[in-house]
């Protein structure tokens, strides 16, 4: 009897440290796939920054130079003497935080309203508002280009930033966000005498910090990258922003590549920085408007 225990024991045993061999196994492939993975995605921006520091017959020399001999920082300084890539990153903060801002007040607001607030049509309203996403901007492009011609807003910032004060997208994703939000809460304010302006700021606004992360690293990434409404809303260099001043410039100056690849790491520098500083709050809104 006890020789049989002792095999069975030995059996569950051998068992059990093949199956801790198997998960120690799969998580080293997983981790040795993901350190692949990342390696190949960080590739085409090593490069560029590398880029960004070699000389002029460096990049022109046809053989790929990953580490360049000596780092050209100067690079950057002579960047911003060819052109006014000052202004250029003036007006991308400017137009991008704009309208980031305004995102972060509007679509909350409105995404309240659809979620606790009964009222006719408003499912109608609501899909009307979801429709728009179906709409390709080309179509709106031209409507708008005439609205702001019409009232003179043209190559300013008012043009640049009006036509994107709220954005459907962000209004349904603070409406699922907020509708989950208990209205015995809202009632029990209401009841002690708080006004609907007071419930939004001091009791909505409070519990969608992580959506309103997700909003604004989205807004702020999409609206700082936007190249076509900049380009056909301008028509001075001094209210250009940084895409359409870096894409004028390589086609004004194609062979000088180094300063194109420091202008490319001026324009994903911001970005990269923003995502770094928000990232737990953005993790933290994905999954839980995936979980609502």
């Amino acid at each position: 009897m006890a020789a049989v225990e002792g095999t069975a024991g030995g059996t569950v045993a051998a068992r059990a440290g093949a199956r801790r061999r198997g998960l120690l196994l799969g998580n080293a492939a997983a981790y040795v796939l993901l350190v692949i993975s990342s390696l190949i995605t960080l590739v085409p921006l090593v490069y560029m920054v590398s880029l960004s520091l070699q000389t002029e017959g460096e990049t022109l020399s046809g053989d790929p130079v990953l580490v360049p001999e000596s780092a050209q920082w100067g690079n950057y300084a002579t960047l911003f003497r060819e052109a006014p890539f000052g202004n250029f990153i003036v007006n991308s903060i400017v137009v991008a935080g704009g309208i980031t801002l305004a995102h972060l007040l509007l679509d909350p607001l409105v995404g309240y309203v659809f979620a606790k607030f009964d009222f006719p049509l408003r499912n109608t309203l609501f899909l009307g508002i979801l429709a728009t996403l179906m709409i390709p901007f080309f179509v709106r492009m031209i409507p708008l280009y005439v609205m702001m011609s019409d009232l003179g807003w043209l190559n300013s910032y008012q043009g640049l930033i009006t036509p994107f004060l709220m954005d459907a997208f962000g209004i349904f994703l603070m409406r699922q966000f907020i509708q989950p939000i208990p209205d015995d809460l809202l009632h029990a304010a209401r009841t002690d005498g708080a006004s609907e302006f007071t419930l939004y700021w001091r009791i909505i606004l409070p519990q969608t910090k992580p959506a309103l992360a997700v909003l604004g690293l989205f807004t702020f990434v999409f609206q700082w990258n936007e190249f076509l409404w900049p380009l056909v809303a301008t028509t001075s260099e001094e209210m250009r922003t940084i895409p359409v001043g870096l894409t004028l410039f390589n086609q004004e100056n194609f062979t000088l590549w180094h300063l194109t690849a420091a202008g490319s790491v001026l324009l994903f520098l911001p970005t990269a920085v923003i995502l770094v500083l928000s990232q737990r709050y953005f993790v933290r809104g994905i999954t839980l408007t995936g979980l609502k």
